[in-house]
């Protein structure tokens, strides 16, 4: 998605020429969101709504009686928008000097107004945010096999809710069970509740599926797959949640449509 996107318009909108490396990395991996946290801006994004958001950003600040260090874009050497994290913080460029785009800094503009200033380029600033990411996704006991990507799809989502049968082992041994049933898969984190209820996520079908297996909001599946794969992600999830020594007793569609029949 976006993969092949005209950055030239972009960058005629906004009177800059963009870091190379930026647009390079924009046409490998095209829209979409690294470890559920940082997404890097669309073409529509950056030429539309980039200066509209830091303005908003910036109101706020000075909201609360303080002024933001840096001018935003169109100012001269001003803050661009370059990706998101998603709680409302910003990467943003300090565009200076303008005309040499491969030297900007990245300024990360935190959800608290924090102001920090990751080294090196596109590339090494969000190796650098992933690779202290992903440790602190497992710090609470669930795994995490490494940073991934997801593209954007449009998927189907389906929840799951589940019943034990009577001797089902317990929730380590189910996950083991699914997991194993699915393999391959990698393991996306989770978190254990001050009341003792779990949450995992992980990937199958070479990422294309991402699903969560919990008991903290009510024990159930929950899993997102491309439109058409119903028949072929039931035949799988299906036996899984037998050898797992649970039955599904509902099926909550997501968004309004259902994709899968109601369990007899």
């Amino acid at each position: 998605m976006d993969a092949d996107a005209d950055w030239t318009r972009v960058e005629d909108a906004l009177g800059l020429r963009l870091p190379r490396e930026f647009t390079e990395i924009a046409r490998r991996y095209g829209r979409g969101t690294f470890c559920d946290e940082f997404t890097c801006r669309t073409p529509e994004e950056m030429a539309g709504e980039t200066p509209g958001r830091l303005e908003d950003l910036r109101l706020m600040l000075q909201d609360e009686g303080e002024d933001c260090p840096h001018p935003v874009h169109p100012e001269p050497g001003g803050l661009l928008l370059w990706a998101s994290d998603s709680v409302g913080g910003a990467l943003c460029w300090l565009t200076e000097p303008a005309d040499s785009p491969e030297q900007w800094k990245t300024v990360y503009w935190t959800r608290d107004d924090g102001f920090e200033y990751p080294e090196g380029g596109v590339a090494a600033v969000l190796a650098g945010l992933l690779e202290d990411l992903t440790p602190r996704m497992g710090e609470n006991g669930a795994d995490v096999d490494g940073p991934w990507f997801d593209p954007y799809r449009r998927h189907v989502h389906v929840y799951l809710q589940l019943a034990e049968a009577p001797g089902a082992p317990p929730y380590d041994e189910r996950l083991r069970i699914l997991r194993r049933s699915l393999a391959p898969t990698s393991a996306r984190g989770g978190f254990q509740g001050a009341t003792g209820g779990r949450q995992d996520h992980f990937a199958a079908a070479g990422g294309r599926w991402t699903l969560t297996y919990e008991t903290a909001y009510g024990h159930q599946i929950r899993v997102a797959y491309p439109p058409g794969a119903d028949e072929r992600v039931r035949d799988a999830l299906l036996p899984a949640i037998d050898a797992m020594g649970c039955r599904v007793k509902g099926v909550l569609p997501v968004h309004g449509t259902a994709h899968w029949p109601d369990p007899e």
